[in-house]
């Protein structure tokens, strides 16, 4: 099983990834060990897909970094703040 997930931080600012064990992936974002998250946390998990495959993780990880995914992604967060 792998997953595909989004990240946000008390900034608002938002990563994308995939993985295959998401609690030790956000355990290595929050110590500083992946460089493109470095000195911009700490990070929370704003939601995660499962994903059967790791291509298809990888899918749509790349559909959430495209102009639709990123607007998917800010109707989340904002929904959630409005909750």
């Amino acid at each position: 099983m792998y997953y595909t997930y989004v990240l946000i931080n008390s900034r608002g600012e938002t990563y994308v990834g995939q993985t295959a064990c998401i609690e030790a992936r956000l355990k290595a974002h929050n110590s500083g060990v992946c460089f493109s998250t470095r000195n911009r946390g700490p990070w929370k998990i704003l939601f995660f897909e499962s994903c059967e495959t790791r291509s298809d993780a990888m899918r749509m990880e790349k559909y959430l970094k495209t102009g639709k995914g990123r607007d998917y992604i800010r109707y989340v967060v904002e929904s959630a703040a409005a909750d």
